[in-house]
């Protein structure tokens, strides 16, 4: 084995040179929170690597997208991998070493850059880019690993059962060839399934095939989870930061969601639906206050990514919030079930309404002093990266999905559907429990309103395991899945695809792959073999990947 190793990257070596084809132990697609967390498990047990990315920062949701971490109230102790804890404790020492904090919240071990509501770790995403470009650091100098940004896969070679090799194609038209033993798709969107021809599902399938309560009768492949166009922005009081008028203001300020059922009124207001009764909510937006008020919910404070008082006086002109909200959700058409001129004409619409939803604040919504509008809220298009201020890449809440060796539906983690499938009490009910575990999560099934008109489905689960059958397709050999685009449904896609469980997908590819190159048996060969799947499960133990959880209660 390490004769092999070492003739694989010298063959990497000299195709890096030749700037046209690369051979390494797992090529990963997609350079997301699961293709990273993929990235750093292959490499810790020796495998060579390349991974794409299709913008220039690595991360995805937790960077390119600018989605502070959503997660379960008990992850500081259990409920994720080793590795993905100490991203978090990274994050945190990040700012210890290179911010002017008080010294009361350099005093806190739990530190909250921006006490968010939303998360224990609302910070800026520049911080997980410079944290995860850390973290591979030493691999990517040591020649074991090559990251290629700006890069997006256009063809594979599949022969058969088995893919042989990726073409990527740089922004700047350059293509270069990767192949591989083992490939991880990490996309965003499932992008290699239909390259390499591997059987997936979009988006709702029907009752029928699923069995699930909150499934239609027919399927729906075009009816998809909304995504987000986020950006981030300050108050600084006193001043106007007043964007220019967005081309398509005038649509988005008067548009009525058509909804089922129903949605209270027009998008840019303060009342929306409660996701979980579909019952009016109001909620506040006041960026000058510090804190939520007793029984409302200011929306500034819910993601804001950094509060000036955890910092030194001038250290910050205003409090940083990230814009990611029901208000800014695009559900007029989806990205990834159209061509692409109609993806990037929906695209286009998400960042106007974005920008109508800024601008709107900015000079037409209400406040609670009687005025109309906050002149100080000021677009960052610094902390994204990008000209126009948007983020580089949209929050995208589901992906293509293949079809796995096992599929998670509802009766497996749905508390409701869970306790009527099993016939036991909210008290004692679990879910699925999987002999092929090779991790954890938990977060409501959380649906955000979809292409299809369907308003928010958001509902009870129970903290879950991910079986390793819904990594793998069921006919192609040599693919993981390491993201969104896992064994999954419409509905339970919407309690997989939080920070900490797509970090923990990506990781067990990345683990799983190792695996195979280490013994020489494909992953599916794996899953089948009872010493086999044993010695996997105990290596990733061994690794910081829990497999089960111990007893808590349903979300």
């Amino acid at each position: 084995m390490h004769h092999r190793r070492t003739f694989l990257l010298t063959c990497a070596g000299s195709a890096l040179a030749a700037g046209r084809e690369f051979r390494c132990d797992v090529a990963i697609i997609g350079g997301g929170t699961g293709g990273v967390a993929a990235a750093l498990a292959a490499l810790r047990d020796g495998l060579r690597v390349v991974l794409t990315e299709e913008t220039d920062w690595i991360g995805g949701q937790l960077t390119s997208q600018m989605v502070p971490p959503d997660e379960h109230p008990w992850v500081e102790q259990f409920g994720g991998t080793r590795l993905y804890r100490e991203y978090r404790s990274r994050i945190r020492a990040y700012y210890r070493d290179h911010y002017p904090l008080t010294v009361e919240a350099r005093g806190r071990w739990n530190l909250n850059p921006g006490d968010g509501s939303v998360s224990r770790i609302t910070h800026e995403p520049h911080v997980s880019t410079a944290v995860l470009d850390a973290m591979l650091a030493r691999y990517v100098s040591g020649g074991q690993l090559t990251i290629l940004r700006d890069t997006v896969p256009v063809r594979a070679d599949v022969t058969g059962d088995k893919i042989r090799a990726v073409t990527v194609r740089h922004k700047s038209g350059v293509e270069r060839t990767i192949s591989a033993p083992y490939f991880i798709d990490a996309t965003e969107q499932g992008d290699l399934l239909p390259l390499t021809g591997t059987e997936f599902v979009t988006g709702f399938e029907s009752r029928k095939e699923t069995g699930e309560p909150h499934a239609p009768a027919e399927a729906q492949p075009d009816n998809i989870q909304s995504f987000t166009v986020c950006f981030a922005v300050d108050y600084v009081a006193g001043e106007d930061h007043t964007i220019d008028k967005p081309r398509d203001y005038a649509f988005w300020r008067d548009y009525v969601p058509a909804m089922k059922p129903a949605w209270p009124g027009k998008l840019l207001s303060w009342s929306m639906s409660n996701p979980v009764t579909l019952q009016p909510r109001d909620v506040m937006f006041d960026p000058s206050a510090e804190h939520n008020p007793p029984g409302k919910l200011n929306l500034f404070i819910y993601r804001r990514i950094a509060n000036k008082r955890n910092f030194a006086p001038g250290a910050y002109a205003g409090d940083v919030s990230l814009i990611n909200w029901p208000q800014n959700d695009y559900w007029l058409g989806n990205l990834h079930n159209n061509t692409p001129a109609e993806a990037a004409k929906h695209l286009e619409g998400g960042k106007q309404l974005s920008l109508s939803l800024l601008y709107w604040m900015q000079t037409e919504t209400p406040r609670p002093d009687g005025g109309q509008g906050w002149k100080g809220l000021r677009l960052r298009g610094d902390l994204a990266g990008t000209e126009d201020g948007m983020a580089k890449y949209p929050y995208i809440r589901e992906s293509r999905r293949i079809r796995a060796e096992v599929t998670v539906v509802e009766q497996h983690v749905g508390l409701d559907a869970r306790m009527k499938a099993t016939g036991l009490s909210r008290d004692r009910v679990t879910a699925e429990e999987y002999a092929d575990s090779v991790g954890i999560g938990s977060y409501r099934i959380d649906l955000h309103p979809s292409s299809g008109g369907d308003n928010y489905i958001d509902v009870s689960s129970l903290p879950f395991q991910i079986p390793l059958g819904a990594l793998i397709p069921r006919r192609v050999e040599n693919l993981l899945a390491a993201s969104k685009n896992l064994g999954v449904t419409h509905i339970t896609n919407g309690c997989y695809r939080l920070h900490p469980v797509e970090w923990n997908i990506g990781e067990a590819a990345g683990a799983v792959a190792a695996e195979a190159v280490r013994t020489g048996h494909p992953p599916r060969h794996i899953r089948n073999s009872k010493p086999l799947l044993t010695a996997l499960q105990t290596r990733l133990t061994a690794q910081g990947l829990e497999l089960a959880w111990p007893r808590v209660t349903a979300r």
